[in-house]
C-alpha cells in the first residue's frame, strides 16, 4: 500500500454537552495540526499516489472553512459535539468529496483510502479512516 501525507492546521472554538466532557461544555479554543494521509494500491500512470499540490489545496480549502470559527454557529453542526473525532471524520468525508468530484486530478480516481488525524498536542491526537 502506497501513501502520501499532507499537513495543515486550524484553529477553532467550540463547546460540548455532557457530563462527560467535564470542563470542556464550557466555551474554549483548539489548535489542531491537521494530516491526511491518501492511500493507494498501485501507482498511477505518472509514479504517484496523488499530486501532493492538490491535496494541499484541498486540505487547505477545507480546514479553512473551519478555521477562526466557533463551531457553535455553524447551522451545519446544530446539535452536534464536534469532537476531535468528530471533526477528522467530517475532513475525510470533505476530501472524500472532492476525490469524487475530480478536484485532485484524474489521477486520484485510483486512491483506496483516506485517514485524517486531528493533533490536539503533543500527546493527544484522534483520527478517522475511510475506505473510497
Amino acid at each position: 500500500m502506497f501513501s502520501v501525507t499532507v499537513r495543515d492546521h486550524m484553529m477553532i472554538a467550540h463547546s460540548f454537552r455532557g457530563e462527560v466532557f467535564g470542563p470542556a461544555q464550557q466555551l474554549h479554543g483548539a489548535t489542531f495540526v491537521v494530516d491526511a494521509t491518501f492511500r493507494r494500491r498501485e501507482l498511477d500512470d505518472d509514479n504517484i499516489v496523488v499530486d501532493i499540490g492538490l491535496a494541499s489545496e484541498r486540505l487547505k480549502a477545507v480546514v479553512g472553512a473551519l478555521s477562526y470559527r466557533n463551531l457553535d454557529d455553524v447551522p451545519e453542526f446544530a446539535g452536534v459535539n464536534t469532537s476531535t473525532e468528530w471533526l477528522a471524520k467530517h475532513i475525510a468525508d470533505r476530501l472524500a468529496d472532492a476525490v469524487h468530484a475530480g478536484d485532485l486530478g484524474p489521477g486520484a480516481r485510483g486512491l483506496t483510502g483516506i485517514a485524517v488525524t486531528l493533533h490536539e498536542s503533543h500527546i493527544a491526537w484522534a483520527g478517522y479512516e475511510r475506505d473510497l
